[in-house]
C-alpha cells in the first residue's frame, strides 16, 4: 500500500441505540477529537433510524463525523475499534445487533483501500439512507468508486427505512 498524504479528510458514520444514545454519540465524538494527531472538523445533525437486518432493536441514533487526521487508515480504524471497546461494545458483537456505539470508517481523503478488516469507501454508505442523509449535513463529496456524488447517492437509494432529524448539531467542540 502506498504512503498517504497528510492532513486526511476522513468521515465517520457513528450509530447508537443503547443507553443514551445522544450521550453515546457526544462521547464517541470527544474521544476521536483527542486521537493523536486527529481533529473533529464538522459534525451532522443527530438522525434517528430504524435498525436495519435485525429488527427487532430501539432504533439507531446516526451521525456523521468530518475529520482530519494523519492517522493512517489501519492506524484509525485500530482507534475508533478501541473507543467502541472503551464505550462498552464488546467485541464479539452480533452483526447488526444493538450496540452502545458502532463507528465506521466511510470515506478517507477520496482513495480506496481493501485490507482484511477495513474496506474503504465502505462497501454499505450508498446502500444506507441513515449514513447518506447525515453525511449531507457535513460534505457532498465523490464516491471513489461509483464516481457519484453523495447527493445522487441518496437520490437512486433503494433504502426505504425511515430516517428522521432528531436534534441539531450536539455540543461540538465538547465545553470542557
Amino acid at each position: 500500500m502506498k504512503p498517504y498524504p497528510v492532513n486526511h479528510a476522513v468521515y465517520i458514520g457513528a450509530g447508537s441505540n443503547i443507553g443514551n444514545r445522544l450521550t453515546n454519540l457526544q462521547q464517541a465524538c470527544d474521544m476521536l477529537n483527542e486521537l493523536p494527531q486527529t481533529s473533529v472538523e464538522k459534525v451532522s445533525d443527530i438522525y434517528i433510524s430504524e435498525p436495519f437486518g435485525y429488527t427487532d432493536q430501539e432504533w439507531f441514533y446516526n451521525a456523521v463525523f468530518k475529520l482530519r487526521t494523519e492517522l493512517t487508515p489501519k492506524s484509525l480504524l485500530s482507534h475508533c475499534q478501541q473507543i467502541e471497546f472503551l464505550m462498552g461494545r464488546p467485541i464479539d458483537h452480533p452483526t447488526w445487533g444493538p450496540r452502545i456505539i458502532d463507528l465506521d470508517i466511510l470515506l478517507y481523503n477520496g482513495t480506496t483501500c481493501d485490507l482484511e478488516h477495513l474496506i474503504i469507501p465502505h462497501p454499505e454508505l450508498h446502500k444506507r439512507k441513515f449514513v447518506l442523509v447525515p453525511f449531507l449535513d457535513v460534505a457532498n463529496p465523490v464516491h471513489p468508486v461509483l464516481g457519484k456524488k453523495i447527493h445522487e447517492l441518496l437520490e437512486t437509494c433503494g433504502d426505504t427505512s425511515e430516517v428522521e432529524r432528531v436534534s441539531p448539531i450536539f455540543s461540538f467542540p465538547h465545553p470542557d
